[in-house]
């Protein structure tokens, strides 16, 4: 695609200023091959287009909640291809989503330890603390 057919030309950091993502992630993203091959001028600069801008706020979007660089590969992907089956993209949705549910509880069970802990701990000068016996594995202290 030529770039008058596909609008405005920005160099990376125009394109990295309109999509949010850095210049140094542009590159990341480009060498990770989550965008297509890009223009350069003769001087070996990159052009980027305004499709390439609308697909890095769809990655910044993807990481902004949470997918992996692999997800984030698969619903690009996904999304150029119209005739994509809906049910592929709710898949990764759902199995991401299943996962985020599952560090929320393990964070959740870990806040509640973390608390008794801290409600056990006299927090005075006494040498004697729940806490260090618990990360030491109920040993005794040293």
């Amino acid at each position: 695609m030529n770039g008058a057919a596909a609008g405005l030309l920005r160099n990376i950091g125009a394109a990295a200023k309109a999509s949010g993502v850095s210049a140094r992630m542009v590159r990341h993203y480009e060498g990770l091959g989550l965008l297509p091959r890009v223009e350069r001028t003769d001087s070996g600069y990159r052009q980027y287009t305004d499709a390439d801008v609308h697909t890095l706020r769809f990655i910044k979007r993807a990481r902004d909640l949470g997918f992996s660089m692999v997800e984030i590969a698969e619903l690009v992907g996904l999304w150029h291809d119209r005739d994509r089956a809906s049910a592929s993209v709710k898949r990764i949705a759902q199995r991401h989503l299943d996962e985020l549910a599952q560090r929320i509880a393990d964070m959740q069970a870990m806040e509640r330890t973390l608390a008794q802990l801290v409600d056990c701990c006299h927090g005075d000068a006494r040498p004697g603390c729940p806490i260090l016996e618990d990360l030491a594995g109920g040993a005794p202290g040293r």
